[in-house]
């Protein structure tokens, strides 16, 4: 069975590193969500009889649906996989929108953020002869551009999870109907209260 994702050493420093942040995110997707079919198709138990060389007598005309798995082999994958691995990255997500919404005072372009912005006042704008030059687009704090990279983010996820869900569901095939943040939601639950 398929390693959840561990949730890396969290730091300012990785949530600002955007490119380890995204790698994180992606490289959890793919390990999990984007390999849902293959993830699945390995808790089938291979045929106990063998290979039938008559089943291949007959061409199907269509591909068959789906088999049902296993449901205690879903349940531990639902429980020890994928909610973990989703647990993981939530976590990551959670982390760094605390870091994007707080003070940022190691901000290395503060200085130079406020300079442009000075420079930007001391100028006489003269917008008949030049009616842009009254333009002025400050440099975002890099807390602004990770919250906006952190909005993306989780759009991705949700989309995701809904993807993955769905093919979890018809799989698995327990009847719930619920969505992916419902089930999600009922694990995280479950692990809060005590069990007897």
């Amino acid at each position: 069975m398929t390693e959840p994702s561990p949730t890396p050493t969290l730091t300012p420093q990785f949530c600002f590193t955007t490119v380890a942040l995204r790698d994180f995110l992606r490289i959890s997707r793919g390990a999990i969500d984007d390999s849902i079919t293959q993830n699945l198709n390995a808790l089938v138990t291979p045929a106990k009889s063998g290979f039938d060389p008559a089943s291949t007598s007959v061409r199907a005309p269509r591909a068959a649906p789906a088999r049902q798995l296993d449901p205690q082999s879903c349940r531990a994958f639902k429980e020890k996989v994928l909610f973990p691995s989703w647990q993981a990255r939530s976590d990551v997500l959670a982390y760094c929108a605390y870091v994007a919404t707080s003070s940022d005072p190691d901000d290395p372009e503060v200085v130079l953020r406020d300079a442009e912005t000075a420079k930007s006042r001391e100028r006489v704008v003269d917008e008949r002869l030049d009616p842009y030059s009254g333009r002025y687009f400050p440099r975002e704090p890099r807390t602004e551009k990770l919250a906006q990279l952190l909005r993306q983010e989780r759009s991705v996820e949700k989309i995701v999870r809904s993807r993955t869900w769905g093919l979890v569901e018809e799989r698995c095939g327990n009847g719930s109907f619920q969505d992916a943040e419902a089930a999600f939601g009922q694990w995280q639950q479950g692990r809060k209260t005590p069990k007897p």
